[in-house]
């Protein structure tokens, strides 16, 4: 833009005239300019990318579509075209926009160390998921299914020490505050959680900032497993599959309403209360913790 040095050169005796002459630019919109150097359109297109880059920062997966919903939330509305143009502007595109290959992007690093690794006397490494009392470990990811209206998405917590779902959150969309919600809903059901070690994979919305001040604010320890290795957190993907095989795929689910009522029932009322479980000695996770805690209790 050529107005600033029009107004350099005029400070330096230089008329202005002359100036938009040589530089072969009309006069009028320069004194415009001057009278307000930065126009209403520049401001609100500045606040608009400032909302968009807030929303692409927490959620990195989102394409501009979903950032426009999160813009408007933020009050900063505008047309789909708009965003398109000032996303691609500064390259806020989804993560997972492109095929993953040799030339594609390569997933986020960690933001915490693998704290349930362990390396053996051969230099192999595998996971270890136990723990001595409750709130020492949970494990946590994310799933989702197909309803008639779209997909719907659950994230869940589970504590290693009785396999009881201890928080989780169910939402139409993935983005970062489905962790965070969850974790909460687990800190509130739980209590003092201080130094509990929340183990999950590198999803964005685990690396999130949202998801990691969440954790620093519970004085909560996280942990995070390698890229495309399920195993990393076996102990979360067998509860999904029994989710899997005992809800998801029972029957086709008409609405999210009813996929969603039918996953806090089995969890509540089948999962924690009725389904024994081997590793606990054929008790279920609610019959557990009620033991195990009391027998603590009397030993103390």
């Amino acid at each position: 833009m050529s107005y600033p040095l029009v107004r350099d050169l005029a400070d330096d005796g230089i008329p202005v005239t002359v100036t938009c002459r040589v530089l072969k630019i009309a006069r009028q919109p320069y004194y415009r300019w001057l009278a307000n150097p930065v126009t209403d359109a520049e401001l609100t297109a500045a606040y608009r990318a400032n909302a968009l880059f807030d929303a692409h920062r927490d959620d990195p997966e989102f394409g501009y579509r979903f950032l426009l919903d999160e813009a408007r939330e933020a009050g900063q509305g505008m047309s789909e075209r708009t965003a398109w143009r000032l996303c691609s502007q500064h390259g806020w595109w989804s993560a997972f926009g492109k095929k993953r290959g040799k030339n594609g992007k390569k997933p986020g690093p960690p933001v915490h160390d693998d704290r349930c690794a362990i390396t053996d006397e051969h230099g192999r490494t595998r996971h270890a998921f136990t723990a001595g009392g409750p709130n020492e470990l949970w494990v946590g990811d994310i799933t989702e299914h197909w309803t008639g209206e779209g997909k719907l998405y659950l994230c869940a917590f589970k504590d290693v020490y009785s396999n009881r779902i201890v928080g989780y959150s169910i939402d139409a969309r993935m983005k970062s505050r489905i962790a965070v919600t969850a974790l909460n809903n687990a800190v509130a059901r739980r209590g003092n959680v201080t130094g509990c070690v929340v183990h999950t994979d590198r999803g964005s919305q685990f690396r999130s900032r949202k998801f990691v001040h969440a954790l620093k604010h519970h004085g909560m320890v996280g942990s995070m497993g390698r890229v495309g290795a399920a195993g990393d957190n076996a102990a979360m993907e067998s509860f999904f599959a029994l989710l899997q095989k005992n809800v998801l795929d029972r029957r086709p689910w008409a609405t999210r309403h009813d996929l969603r009522i039918a996953i806090v029932t089995w969890i509540e009322r089948t999962y924690h209360r009725r389904r024994r479980q081997d590793a606990l000695g054929r008790l279920t996770p609610t019959e557990y913790e009620t033991i195990m805690t009391t027998s603590a209790d009397q030993a103390a």
